[in-house]
């Protein structure tokens, strides 16, 4: 595998939680008509499904099977690998609210002959003679974790898209699609670039053209001219156009605006298109994700985000890590401290990552700044994982600024809601006082430094690293 630089590690991980975030977002509206700017894009769940709050639908669930094979090194064009997808897919269909019509007829079909990937490409093959319909999105809105399992092989990832597209959507258009959005999501990983025509040299050369034109189209419409998104055709052109008619913001950090922001804007735009909102921003969310990383995931998205089998954010990343073959145990040796309450409101803690094991009293919620062993999650309490590396490196938060202040905003949302909060991160002295002075700055209306002073007044051995002082400058003058 090859080895990925933190910030490509971020996007990478990025891609499965991103996938997640817009198939979530979009998931109350499904079936819906557009949604002008009057109207709210929130994830409050219900919708015709009558899904929970932040749940994710059939698209991330069957995307989250074949991330399982795919972390666990398997090749996902042989047989053996396309047969668990096939199973895993058939386990979550017995209990889903929602599954597409095309993939279940073929799962039913595939099940009476015994269930395997070579049963499943022959009901779809058998479906797609019979009807001349298989180009339905349900392979495009699955496809993201294939790009994440060959990173190091292009020809590789060409040949896995398309045999797990087949497997239930044998039509070549549909093929086509995860093979271009792939290719795209490979590239935005390596580069941060948003590129959707960067696979065409994967596409036939007679089908090639009529791509170019596709997208074209796509560029000059908005997502709620594609109707018809239930077709493969029209929900990427819906994504795209979502993604590429949404305007990248300038970044202004002081007035809490941030170039990654796009992310968020553009999933909002993808839903707002109407129609299968769900699918639109699943397939956008995978893109974006890769773009712009898990980082740039907002924390009133992270926090609620849950579907099957069990998993909530902490488990997509983990998983989005695991594919990576990147390093996912971790241990602390510290020396713990006593928490101390925030000089500028008393309900919220700051304290390490020994604060853990002994809560002080009242604390109902958890904002965690460093990785945490689930072992060490304290039992019934609402914990919130945030991607902030202390590192002497401007490279290992691509997104500082934004991370930053997402964070404040996190824990002003907590406070609102009455919560009181326990803010940590391995020994205190970099992170959590970074967040504690600029939650302080914003609460109080006064400087970063100031606030960082009465910060370190409490919490002996503060001092943030010179990046996040900088930062610190930046947001809270």
């Amino acid at each position: 595998m090859t080895e990925l630089t933190t910030a490509q590690l971020d996007r990478a991980v990025g891609v499965l939680l991103a996938t997640a975030a817009g198939d979530a977002l979009g998931a109350p509206y499904e079936l819906g008509p557009p949604r002008g700017p009057e109207l709210d894009v929130a994830m409050v769940g219900g919708g015709a499904f009558g899904w929970q709050p932040g749940e994710w639908t059939d698209d991330t669930s069957m995307a989250i099977a074949i991330a399982e094979v795919a972390a666990t090194g398997a090749d996902l064009r042989e047989e053996e690998a396309l047969d668990t997808i096939v199973g895993r897919w058939h386990e979550w269909s017995r209990d889903a609210k929602d599954i597409g019509i095309q993939t279940s007829s073929v799962m039913r079909a595939a099940h009476q002959q015994g269930l395997s990937a070579l049963t499943a490409r022959t009901a779809s093959a058998a479906l797609h003679e019979r009807t001349g319909r298989t180009g339905g999105n349900g392979s495009l809105m699955r496809t993201a974790p294939v790009a994440l399992a060959y990173l190091d092989d292009e020809l590789a990832l060409v040949e896995a898209a398309r045999a797990v597209s087949v497997l239930t959507h044998y039509d070549p258009d549909a093929g086509d699609a995860c093979v271009l959005w792939c290719s795209a999501i490979r590239h935005a990983i390596f580069t941060g670039e948003l590129n959707v025509r960067i696979g065409l040299q994967h596409i036939d050369s007679d089908r090639r053209a009529r791509w170019v034109s596709l997208f074209e189209v796509a560029e000059a419409s908005q997502p709620s001219d594609f109707k018809n998104n239930g077709w493969v055709i029209e929900a990427i052109q819906a994504a795209w156009s979502a993604i590429a008619n949404t305007p990248v913001p300038e970044d202004d950090p002081a007035g809490g605006v941030f170039r990654v922001d796009h992310l968020r804007l553009a999933l909002d735009a993808a839903v707002r298109g109407g129609g299968d909102t769900d699918t639109v921003a699943a397939i956008a969310g995978g893109l974006l994700g890769a773009a712009y990383g898990a980082s740039a995931v907002p924390a009133e998205w992270r926090r609620v985000l849950h579907g099957w089998p069990g998993m909530a954010t902490r488990d997509l990343v983990v998983l989005g890590t695991r594919i990576m073959h990147a390093d996912h145990l971790f241990s602390y040796d510290i020396d713990p401290i006593t928490p101390v309450r925030h000089p500028h409101d008393a309900g919220v803690w700051l304290g390490d990552i020994a604060s853990l094991q002994a809560l002080p009293s009242g604390v109902n919620a958890v904002v965690s700044l460093c990785r945490v062993q689930d072992s060490d999650l304290p039992v019934g309490i609402e914990q919130i994982d945030v991607r902030l590396i202390d590192a002497f490196d401007p490279e290992a938060n691509p997104n500082l600024d934004f991370v930053l202040t997402d964070t404040v905003r996190l824990i002003e949302q907590l406070r609102t809601e009455g919560r009181t909060v326990l803010l940590h991160c391995v020994a205190a002295q970099s992170r959590t006082p970074t967040i504690a002075a600029l939650y302080g700055a914003r609460k109080q209306g006064i400087s970063s430094a100031a606030a960082l002073q009465e910060v370190s007044c409490v919490l002996a051995g503060a001092y943030p690293n010179r990046y996040f002082r900088r930062a610190l400058r930046t947001l809270a003058p």
